[in-house]
């Protein structure tokens, strides 16, 4: 499978998760919200990266990640801040006993939409 055929499957999962984001958001399921969310932007950034690097790496280090994204063109650079700021909620929806609050939801799932819309732009084009 080639980069543009792997971007386009990433988009869909990125799409897929961010329905199931706002789904658990109306469900008042925070902590699901926004680890879908964060799984979404993950999925947009690979697209992103795909389409216009030809190439994504997989890595834990979310620095690393949120770096990736910001070399890949004028795109992710101005992506780079929202990718973060979604990354920086992956450990408490997911890991750690606290939970989101429905503002840190909310904004999950908005960072996570600007990250699919981008990352729809990029593989169409």
């Amino acid at each position: 499978m080639g980069a543009l055929e792997q971007a386009r499957a990433h988009l869909v999962k990125a799409r897929e998760f961010l329905e199931a984001a706002e789904l658990t958001l109306d469900a008042d399921l925070y902590d699901a919200a926004a680890s879908a969310s964060v799984s979404a932007g993950i999925n947009a950034k690979d697209a992103i990266c795909l389409r216009l690097v030809g190439r994504t790496t997989k890595s834990e280090d979310h620095k690393r990640a949120a770096g990736e994204l910001a070399r890949a063109g004028q795109t992710g650079k101005e992506l780079e801040s929202t990718f973060a700021r979604l990354l920086g909620l992956k450990t408490t929806a997911q890991y750690q006993a606290q939970s989101i609050a429905r503002g840190e939801a909310v904004k999950a799932v908005e960072w996570a939409t600007r990250m699919v819309d981008a990352a729809g732009q990029a593989v169409s084009s």
